[in-house]
């Protein structure tokens, strides 16, 4: 990957700016993919191992959604600023400033995925294929799915998650060691973290101002503005070729991705069984063949 041309800049976004990278030659003639990172807040750092598929000369897109990493930080906008809608703005504006909207692949990673659906839902005339990588399709779903899977951590630690979440102390290190035991089982299994994750989560250590108020303090106790999103009545508008991917140990369960895979019409589903929320550094050379074989037949 080192031999590929890497273009990085920025995109105005309004009065704010939005940082990308190309991986590769837009100019190759091979559909792009852009590549769209969850949180909502985090950047793409955790998802830079996805740039390798530009080894197969189809260029791919990254970018730090505003309000994270090298794009614009507002730490002093609230719940009404940051919304779905702001979003799905900045990716259009993304799309045209590339001149792409006339054709492009789209992979959205757990909060990504949800902005990809949500996208997917707008029925854009360029959108050539859709992947849904760890994502679920309602937020009371994933809330409730969580709460089994906190139910399945040793008690010890199960207790002190809801001692503090009662108390309101969820920055207190019982709590945060406690949280990392969920994070180890359900969102990466690769011990140490990899370094693109560990990048995220120190630029979000700086500012996790959206992370905090779409979501919550993090991925399980889900108090934010998103906890009501749900497109379950919505996804079966999706036309657009569609594959779903998930861990076996994913905190995205089967029962979080099933409404994609019940209500849209061409759609596949390919779970990776030694994979939590990451496939993509858990199972990398799996997940790039079933991602380029995907892209390749929907060209």
């Amino acid at each position: 990957m080192d031999q590929l041309p890497v273009l990085e800049g920025f995109i105005p976004f309004g009065e704010w700016r939005t940082w990308y990278r190309v991986t590769g030659d837009l100019g190759s003639g091979m559909t792009p993919l852009v590549v769209v990172h969850g949180g909502p807040g985090c950047t793409h750092d955790y998802l830079i191992d996805v740039a390798q598929i530009a080894e197969s000369g189809r260029p791919v897109i990254h970018y730090d959604q505003l309000g994270g990493g090298r794009s614009t930080l507002l730490p002093d906008r609230g719940a009404d600023f940051w919304t779905v809608e702001l979003f799905l703005a900045e990716l259009d504006n993304l799309l045209e400033a590339l001149s792409i909207c006339g054709g492009y692949h789209l992979l959205g990673q757990s909060w990504g995925g949800m902005l990809g659906a949500e996208h997917a839902i707008r029925r854009p005339g360029g959108l050539k294929g859709l992947i849904l990588s760890n994502s679920p399709a309602s937020m009371d779903l994933w809330a409730s799915e969580a709460k089994i899977l906190r139910a399945e951590l040793p008690r010890d630690v199960e207790d002190a998650l809801d001692r503090h979440e009662a108390a309101g102390t969820v920055n207190d290190p019982e709590y945060l060691a406690a949280s990392q035991a969920y994070y180890d089982e359900h969102v990466c299994r690769v011990l140490p973290n990899p370094p693109g994750l560990l990048r995220t989560m120190e630029f979000m250590a700086q500012d996790s101002t959206v992370y905090n108020t779409m979501n919550g303090p993090n991925e399980f106790f889900c108090i934010g503005s998103l906890r009501s999103w749900s497109v379950v009545d919505r996804v079966s508008l999706i036309t657009a070729s569609t594959l779903l991917l998930s861990g076996r140990f994913d905190e995205a369960t089967p029962a979080t991705v099933q409404p994609f895979f019940d209500n849209i019409e061409d759609v596949r589903w390919e779970i990776f069984e030694k994979s939590s929320h990451m496939p993509f550094v858990e199972e990398p050379e799996l997940f790039r063949e079933v991602v380029e074989a995907f892209l390749t037949q929907h060209d």
